[in-house]
């Protein structure tokens, strides 16, 4: 009961939770809740069925979590997932680094790790370092980005597949990074090679709303010349990332974000500087997404 593979609930079974939204698509806040891996079931069920409404929701204050609660705390949402090519922060099983004087910031639009076959349900992102000014983090809704797709766009979108990889040119998106860092992360992230096939609009497994499954983890749109996919992929991207749809949350120290990974992207907005911004991830292991042709992705590389 309670996981994120779980059917889907009522909405009412939200009621226990004390929740404000944050803006009109996407995104709340809920009070009064210390998580942790004791929680009872009935209030992670009520988080889980606020996450698939609400796509990303928000925990002010929990500073009583350390690595070893994160990680407790993500096992009673689902079956944790550790990334396939970056290690975990030292003397966690499964927490993903992310720290601002170790790397290049995720400021790219993208779903967590599509380039998975069964890429991640959700993730619990936790702030222990924030810097003074900057280090927001965007999300965006990618179902009402669909809803809102012209019907003769979203027939189209409805056809399309697109190739998911972790081989990355990022020195095409993170043009303020150095060159070694740049390296670094090259040789780190991709060690392994990862391709996947995704359809381009999926079904999400517990709303059963459909969405535009895109990002920064896209090589190409299939059966199409490089130009074409690259005007396709910008055209559903730049509705995806529309204002409308998106929620943008100010990061205070004890903070966390969960976000259902399967109905969203996001982004750091890297505006702090000089200044040190220290997170933690743990994601949630998810499904082979399912076209609406009913046909399932398809692995390209592993």
């Amino acid at each position: 009961m309670g996981r994120i593979q779980a059917e889907h609930r009522r909405s009412n079974d939200t009621a226990v939770l004390d929740i404000a939204p944050v803006a009109g698509r996407i995104g709340a806040e809920i009070r009064s809740v210390k998580l942790g891996g004791d929680l009872d079931d009935a209030t992670v069920a009520a988080i889980t069925a606020a996450l698939v409404r609400y796509k990303v929701i928000f925990f002010r204050g929990q500073h009583h979590l350390d690595d070893d609660a994160h990680e407790a705390f993500a096992a009673r949402m689902g079956q944790p997932l550790r990334h396939p090519t970056v290690p975990p922060t030292p003397g966690s099983k499964f927490l993903f680094p992310l720290d601002s004087k170790e790397g290049v910031p995720a400021n790219e639009w993208h779903t967590d790790i599509t380039f998975l076959p069964a890429f991640p349900a959700a993730s619990i992102l936790r702030a222990m370092v924030i810097p003074p000014v900057g280090g927001d983090t965007l999300w965006t809704n990618t179902a009402t980005a669909y809803d809102d797709l012209p019907s003769s766009l979203r027939a189209m979108a409805d056809t399309l597949r697109a190739v998911h990889s972790n081989a990355h040119d990022y020195s095409t998106h993170y043009t303020d990074a150095s060159q070694q860092d740049i390296a670094s992360k090259t040789s780190t992230f991709a060690m392994t090679k990862y391709e996947t096939e995704h359809p381009v609009v999926h079904v999400h497994p517990v709303s059963g709303e459909r969405a535009l499954l895109l990002g920064g983890f896209v090589r190409k749109i299939t059966g199409v010349r490089h130009e074409e996919s690259a005007r396709i992929y910008q055209l559903l991207q730049d509705q995806i990332t529309r204002p409308e749809n998106t929620v943008r949350w100010r990061w205070a120290v004890g903070d966390v974000a969960i976000w259902d990974n399967r109905s969203t992207q996001h982004r750091a907005i890297a505006d702090w500087g000089d200044d040190r911004r220290v997170l933690r991830r743990a994601t949630i292991a998810g499904q082979v997404p399912i076209g609406l042709d009913g046909n399932p992705s398809r692995v390209i590389a592993l």
